[in-house]
């Protein structure tokens, strides 16, 4: 009777076993920078406009809100709260772009950056771009603003910033790529800490043709107070990111006092004392060629969102190249939203991204092989 059983898979070719390499924590600079595309700048910020942004963005946290979406049927929320800043007075556009940063809802105009983040946006802005200056950069990026010819380009404006508040060990977020709707191709994103330490932990999806061949590997950056990661272009395109729940966290203890402001309206002193909380700070620059009203729509009449091809981001050499090595190539394509708050009915509409159609740029290099097939 043995044709009525399963072939036993062990009678089969054997499967091929991964190499499964546990996580690594990355704890210094010069770590992260070897393994992946991010650069990690410790007490990036003079001490007393860190404490005086993070008791800021601690008191205003009060009002921030959680992201909700419709997920298989249901409305599920972040664990942890959200707001969405803008560096000069709103315009229409950046009104809509922050409305979809609450995945469609409608929303307030949003706040102007406060005194404190304005000043820490200015030392971040310089840092990214002496970086960007010096890295390689990807032909899709952003081109630069024209400047004089005895000028240093400014490649970089942060003119907008998602602000979370992560209160206690288990607040999080799960693993995820920012959306590039607004952003663009291989954005930089510069993310800063303030308060409690936390994890910060990347992991690279693997390519589809790769994924017999290699495990990913998870890696963690313990993020302190006042540190910066800057998550350099192809992060997005490459790498998945999160803040994971965590057993235990150590409280942290402002080493300056409260603005009396902000103490007068917190009779209780809980500003003064110590806090469980993490502020995050993504400072974002959101490209004038992929400003909200050039966003395509889909079938429902709700702005699309833009997406890497991340399985499937690589081409190889020419067959007479001499070099054999393969390139990272730029695979986007548009897609329905409305699902996020439709009760999750979308209509499954969805284009390939075509710069030269769409008209986007200047960018960093040629973009004619951009071009969909």
């Amino acid at each position: 009777m043995a044709f009525f059983r399963p072939p036993n898979s062990a009678s089969g070719p054997a499967k091929q076993q991964l190499n499964r390499q546990p996580p690594l924590t990355l704890t210094s600079p010069q770590m992260v920078a070897e393994h992946v595309p991010c650069t990690l700048h410790n007490s990036i910020l003079p001490p007393d406009v860190a404490c005086r942004l993070f008791y800021e963005m601690l008191h205003r946290s009060r009002d921030w809100k959680q992201n909700k979406w419709w997920l298989f049927d249901r409305v599920v929320a972040s664990p942890h709260r959200t707001a969405f800043f803008v560096r000069t007075e709103p315009s229409e556009d950046m009104k809509e772009a922050a409305q979809y940063w609450y995945n469609g809802r409608k929303t307030d105009p949003p706040p102007q950056f406060p005194p404190a983040m304005e000043e820490a946006c200015q030392i971040v802005e310089r840092v990214v771009n002496e970086e960007m200056r010096e890295r390689k950069r990807y032909p899709l990026e952003w081109g630069g603003y024209p400047c004089e010819e005895d000028e240093e380009p400014e490649i970089w404006r942060a003119n907008v910033a998602a602000s979370n508040c992560y209160a206690g060990a288990k607040e999080s977020v799960g693993f995820h790529s920012d959306q590039l709707t607004n952003l663009g191709p291989y954005p930089t994103i510069a993310s800063l800490s303030l308060g409690v330490g936390r994890i910060f932990r990347l992991r690279e999806v693997i390519p589809t043709d790769e994924k017999d061949k290699r495990a990913a590997r998870t890696y963690n950056i313990p993020l302190k107070h006042n540190s910066l990661v800057i998550m350099h272009a192809s992060c997005q395109e490459m790498y998945k990111h999160c803040v994971p729940v965590q057993n235990t966290i150590d409280i942290f203890h402002p080493p300056f006092p409260p603005p009396p402001d902000l103490v007068e309206e917190d009779a209780d002193g809980r500003l003064s004392d110590s806090s469980n909380a993490r502020i995050n700070i993504t400072f974002r620059f959101y490209r004038p060629d992929f400003r909200s009203q050039t966003i395509p729509k889909c079938k429902c009449n709700v702005p699309c969102i833009l997406r890497p091809d991340m399985k499937n981001r690589y081409e190889e050499a020419p067959e007479s190249s001499q070099d054999a090595s393969r390139s990272l190539v730029a695979k986007y394509w548009w897609t329905c939203y409305a699902g996020a708050q439709n009760e999750g009915k979308g209509c499954g509409y969805w284009k390939v991204m075509d710069v030269q159609a769409e008209g986007r740029g200047p960018f960093v290099g040629d973009v004619s092989t951009s071009r969909p097939p």
